[in-house]
C-alpha cells in the first residue's frame, strides 16, 4: 500500500500540539510498519529532518508555504490532489483537521477537537467561516475519521453525523526518563498556547503563593497581549514567566525542575501536556472537563476552571505537596502509547484503502 501523509499544515514551532502529534505518530509508524510505502507531502517551511529517515518513507515537497494560509488551503484542494494521484497514493492521511474534498484518494482525517463548533467565540471573525466550511467538508468527504478522544468522537456525531474511531495520543519515552532525575524547584508549570480557551487569565488572577513562581510555556496566541497586560497590572513580572515556544530539550528541563503542573483550560480535544506531566512524575492539577478526565483518570487533582477560588485552592494544594502519588500518575500515563496509536491508525488506513 502507498500511504500519503498531508503535512502541508505543519509549521515547525508554529502549530503546537498537532506538530508533536504528527512527528510522534510518524516515528511510531516507521517502527511498526516496514512493508507499506509512505509519501509525506510537506511545505517549504518543514525540513526533511523532522520526518522519519526509514527506507519506506519519502518526502514530496510542495511549492507552498503553510504560513500563507489561503495559499496552503488552495493548494491542499488542488495541487495536493494531483500530486497524490501522480504518486499513486492508495489512501491519504490528513492529520490536521482538513484534506482535499474532491478527486483525491480515499482520505482518513484526524479531528483533534471541534472547538469551532463548541466555542466559536474563541475564533477571529474572519477565520471562523473557513474553519466551518473546511472541517465540514473534511467530515463529509473523508472515507474514515479519527478522533483523539471520546469527547471529540461524540462531537463529530453530534455536529456532523459521522462515526469516528477513537485513537488516543501516546506520550514520549523521554518524559518517563525525567521522573528518575527530578530536582523540583518552587515553580508551577503550565504548558499552553496563549489562547483564550486556555483560561490563563483566571490562573494568573488565582496565583497567590508568595514563595512560588509560575512558568507558562507555549506559543503566543490570540490572548498573548491580554495575558501580558494582566501580568503587568498585577505586578507579577518577577513571578510569572512567559517563555514562548521552546524546543523539546528545554521543555524537558522545565518538567524536570517543576514543583507541580497546572492546566486550567476550559476546552480541550485531548490534553497532551497533562499526560506528559504525569509521565514525568510531576504532580498534576487540571480542569474537571471530560477530555482531561479521560486522560488523567484518578491520577490528578481536579478543579472547576470557571471558579477562580477553586483554582486558587488547587494551587495551594500543589504548593503544599503532591495531591496524587507520582507513581500512580506514571502508571496511568504508561497506558498511552504511540506504538499502539500507530498500529490503530494503520488499521484505519488499511480499512479505508480496501473500500476503493
Amino acid at each position: 500500500m502507498r500511504i500519503g501523509v498531508n503535512a502541508l499544515y505543519l509549521i515547525p514551532g508554529g502549530v503546537g500540539g498537532t506538530e508533536i502529534y504528527l512527528r510522534n505518530l510518524l516515528a511510531a509508524l516507521a517502527e511498526v510498519d516496514t512493508k507499506n510505502e509512505y509519501v509525506i507531502f510537506s511545505n517549504r517551511e518543514t525540513p526533511r529532518s523532522l520526518f522519519p529517515a526509514a527506507a519506506n518513507f519519502s518526502v514530496a515537497p510542495q511549492p507552498v508555504r503553510a504560513a500563507i494560509r489561503p495559499w496552503r488551503i488552495l493548494w491542499e484542494q488542488t495541487g495536493l490532489v494531483w500530486a497524490a494521484r501522480r504518486r499513486g497514493i492508495d489512501v491519504l492521511l490528513n492529520p490536521g483537521f482538513t484534506g482535499p474534498a474532491w478527486l483525491a484518494p480515499p482520505g482518513v482525517t484526524v479531528f483533534h477537537d471541534l472547538q469551532h463548533k463548541r466555542h466559536p467565540e474563541h475564533f477571529r471573525w474572519f477565520d471562523l467561516p473557513f474553519w466551518r466550511l473546511l472541517l465540514w467538508l473534511s467530515a463529509r468527504r473523508s472515507r474514515r475519521l479519527i478522533a483523539v478522544s471520546a469527547a471529540t468522537r461524540d462531537d463529530l456525531a453530534r455536529y456532523y453525523g459521522r462515526e469516528a474511531v477513537v485513537i488516543h495520543h501516546g506520550v514520549e519515552g523521554a518524559f518517563f526518563e525525567i521522573a528518575a532525575r527530578r530536582r523540583p524547584e518552587r515553580y508551577l508549570l503550565c504548558v499552553s498556547t496563549l489562547h483564550p480557551h486556555k483560561n490563563l487569565d483566571r490562573l494568573i488572577r488565582a496565583f497567590d503563593v508568595p514563595d512560588m513562581r509560575l512558568v507558562i510555556a507555549g506559543l503566543r496566541g490570540f490572548a498573548a497581549e491580554e495575558i501580558e497586560a494582566l501580568i503587568r497590572r498585577r505586578g507579577l513580572e518577577e513571578r510569572v514567566r512567559l517563555t514562548g515556544w521552546v524546543p523539546r530539550e528545554e521543555l524537558y528541563a522545565l518538567f524536570e525542575r517543576a514543583w507541580a503542573f497546572i492546566y486550567p483550560s476550559t476546552f480541550e480535544g485531548f490534553g497532551m501536556p497533562v499526560l506528559e506531566a504525569m509521565a514525568a512524575g510531576v504532580p498534576v492539577a487540571c480542569s474537571s472537563i471530560a477530555p482531561l478526565r479521560e486522560v488523567a483518570g484518578d491520577a490528578a487533582l481536579y478543579f472547576d476552571p470557571l471558579d477562580e477560588e477553586a483554582i486558587g485552592r488547587a494551587i495551594g494544594q500543589l504548593a503544599a505537596g503532591s495531591p496524587v502519588a507520582p507513581g500512580r500518575a506514571r502508571e496511568r500515563a504508561a497506558e498511552f502509547s504511540w506504538t499502539r496509536a500507530a498500529r490503530e491508525t494503520l488499521a484505519v488506513l488499511e480499512s479505508a484503502a480496501r473500500e476503493r
